[in-house]
């Protein structure tokens, strides 16, 4: 019987049952119960036969479905793009990877990722796929490549954003869904018409546009889309499948973020590293460098020393000043300062006990022990100071402080046994010579090379301050130090007495805050010589309070003629030669008679013409010499007090002549000078 005969409706219902299993996907298990309850309903064997093929017929189709090839190619792609997430793509790389396996895969004439930029627009990051020539008439629209920005939920895009699912349309040019003021099968209306992206559609002529979100949690961070220059229509496992590329994006992005944050972190941590690694090292420095400092300071090292190894360690030129201002030690050459600016920020350093920066890369740190003001320590770079650099000046200035400290005790340890010598050195009589020699060197004061003797006299105020800054300057110069009558007594090395005189009111004055007078004597060579040296310089200081010079400084040699007859040696030849040395020294050297004509100008009172009539030579010739004369003893030459030293001198000089004439006259083997020729 034929499956149209008799029988046919029943085969007829068979065949359709088996075409809407198929078309159910239905498991096998289905199709072979309708085989055995078609053999139980008792078709014929024709018909039975035509319905085991044709459940066979589809099996195979079944199996056919199974082994689709774009499917199994789409698992493959997302199989390898899985795979290329665990690679070292970076996200540039691994999202044109995405694009083109979406183009390919689905045909597409364009794919392309948008993400969300930090202000909600998006715009292209990514594109695959040939960009049309521009039509004529679209010279200057915008191009769908990378860059372009789209308005914060525009056309497909938007709706991805907003329902956070993939949305296609076979055209989107025609499709009112995406028209300005259309509203959607959900109530929302689209987003803002965004006329730069609607030109780039339309200059590359795409119609069917579809779009998948990529998804951070919950948020939409972007979209993948796919799109063509015809109007298609895509099916459920094209969208299924662009879907899951987008996924895969999505996660690139997200490892991509997460790569650059902890790139960045690792970045930071080495930077961080990097820092501590030099705050180590500098702080390593620093402890090294102070040290080096301090054990010169705790070996006794001298201020110079110091003051080298610190300008060593900050690479700079470094000078120790005292509370006064005055320079006690240098390293390097020291440019000229700007003493205001200094001076202001020595104030603003002892006021904030560290150090600060002055003019021209000068930095000033104060030099203090507790609130006592000890100096200041100046520093000049050439680049400047960092952090560790002024830890290390404040470390310099703290040792220089008690390098001072250690001197002044010391100083006032061995005052009592300095004062002790210095009392005998000036007794009168003096004690035994060698033994005060012996004990001069014990102390470390050799009296057999140069040194002055000192007078400093406070004029008012407290005593005490003065008598400790004395031990200390003292024992900085190597000199001896008491006290009598009143009176600090200083004996220093040196040869110039009026300079020791000088030095010493400049230091002390400012110390005390009031006058303090100041006499000198010297130089000497030999301890038997010191108590003369200090009856001078204690004549010294009463003529000067005599003659109203209270507070000034002055050795015996300021005094002129009244330093000599003060002085125990009388020194007439240093005195003459102080005087009109110049002037002897001219005669004798060119045969001129200027002595002679000076004491014609005194003897006719200071009268050029009457001088010239007892010279019996022209006025004008009196008036050169007088002008000569003024060039060789200075334009205040004629002023009372050197006239009459000068006098003075004229006077010793012509006795010097007449005495050595007797001398001559009485040794018959001595031959009297020859008168010196003179002429006009």
């Amino acid at each position: 019987m034929s499956l149209y005969g008799a029988d046919g409706a029943g085969g007829a219902h068979a065949l359709l049952t088996v075409l809407e299993l198929l078309a159910a996907q239905a498991p096998p298990a289905r199709f072979d119960a309708l085989l055995a309850e078609a053999r139980a309903t008792g078709l014929d064997d024709d018909t039975l036969d035509r319905l085991e093929r044709a459940v066979a017929l589809a099996g195979v189709v079944r199996a056919g479905q199974g082994r689709d090839p774009r499917h199994e190619a789409g698992l493959i792609a997302l199989t390898d793009t899985a795979r290329d997430l665990t690679s070292s793509y970076d996200l540039d790389g691994l999202l044109r990877v995405i694009t083109r396996r979406a183009r390919l895969l689905l045909g597409l004439d364009l794919a392309y990722v948008t993400l969300r930029g930090p202000h909600g627009a998006c715009y292209v990051h990514t594109t695959d796929g040939a960009l049309a020539d521009h039509p004529a008439g679209r010279e200057g629209a915008p191009r769908l490549a990378p860059g372009l920005r789209f308005a914060e939920g525009y056309g497909v895009g938007g709706f991805v954003q907003l329902l956070g699912e993939p949305v296609w349309t076979a055209d989107h040019l025609a499709d009112e869904r995406f028209a300005p003021t259309a509203r959607t099968g959900t109530g929302l209306h689209a987003p803002a018409f965004d006329e730069a992206a609607e030109a780039a559609l339309r200059a590359e002529g795409l119609h069917a546009v579809m779009a998948a979100p990529l998804r951070s949690g919950d948020t939409v961070i972007g979209a993948l889309y796919g799109a063509d220059r015809r109007v298609r229509h895509h099916t459920p496992e094209e969208v299924g499948l662009l879907a899951a590329l987008a996924d895969l994006a999505a996660l690139g992005v997200e490892k991509a973020g997460l790569l650059d944050r902890t790139r960045t972190e690792v970045s930071e941590l080495e930077r961080d590293s990097a820092r501590v690694r030099t705050s180590l090292t500098r702080m390593r420095h620093v402890s090294e460098a102070h040290g080096r400092i301090m054990n010169l300071v705790l070996a006794g090292g001298d201020l110079c020393n110091v003051a080298k190894a610190a300008a060593d360690a900050l690479d700079a030129t470094v000078m120790v000043r005292d509370q006064g201002g005055r320079c006690l030690a240098t390293a390097g050459d020291v440019p000229a300062l700007d003493e205001k600016a200094v001076a202001k920020a020595s104030l603003d350093a002892h006021a904030r006990r560290r150090p600060v920066p002055a003019a021209d890369d000068t930095w000033v740190a104060p030099v203090i022990a507790g609130s006592e003001d000890l100096g200041v320590l100046v520093v000049r770079t050439a680049g400047g100071l960092t952090g560790e650099d002024e830890r290390l000046l404040e470390l310099a200035a703290q040792s220089i402080a008690f390098l001072l400290l250690m001197r002044r005790s010391t100083a006032v340890a061995e005052g009592p046994v300095r004062d002790e010598l210095l009392d005998d050195l000036i007794a009168d009589p003096p004690h035994a010579p060698q033994q005060i020699a012996q004990r001069a060197r014990r102390l470390g004061v050799d009296l057999r090379k140069a040194h002055v003797l000192v007078l400093a006299r406070p004029e008012g105020g407290e005593q005490g301050r003065a008598v400790v800054w004395a031990s200390s300057y003292a024992y900085r110069l190597s000199g001896l130090k008491t006290v009598q009558g009143g009176c600090i007594v200083l004996l220093l090395p040196g040869i110039d007495a009026s300079a020791a005189a000088k030095a010493v009111a400049a230091e002390l004055s400012p110390l005390l805050g009031h006058p303090v007078s100041v006499a000198a004597a010297g130089p000497g060579w030999s301890p038997d010589g010191v108590g003369r040296l200090h009856q001078e310089a204690g004549r010294c200081l009463d003529a000067m309070s005599a003659l109203g010079g209270t507070g000034s400084a002055a050795s015996v040699q300021d005094l002129g003629f009244l330093g000599l007859l003060l002085s125990d040696d009388n020194d007439v030849d240093g005195f003459v030669e102080a005087a009109i040395g110049p002037v002897l020294d001219y005669d004798a050297e060119r045969f001129t008679d200027l002595t002679h004509t000076l004491e014609a100008y005194f003897a006719s009172g200071g009268s050029p013409t009457n001088a010239a009539e007892a010279l019996h030579v022209h006025p004008n010739t009196v008036s050169r010499r007088l002008e000569r004369i003024g060039e060789l003893l200075g334009p205040e030459w004629q002023k009372p007090g050197q006239v009459l030293e000068v006098q003075l001198a004229l006077r010793l000089q012509r006795t010097r002549e007449v005495l050595a004439r007797g001398r001559a006259a009485t040794d018959p083997h001595r031959r009297p000078p020859a008168p010196p020729e003179r002429n006009a």
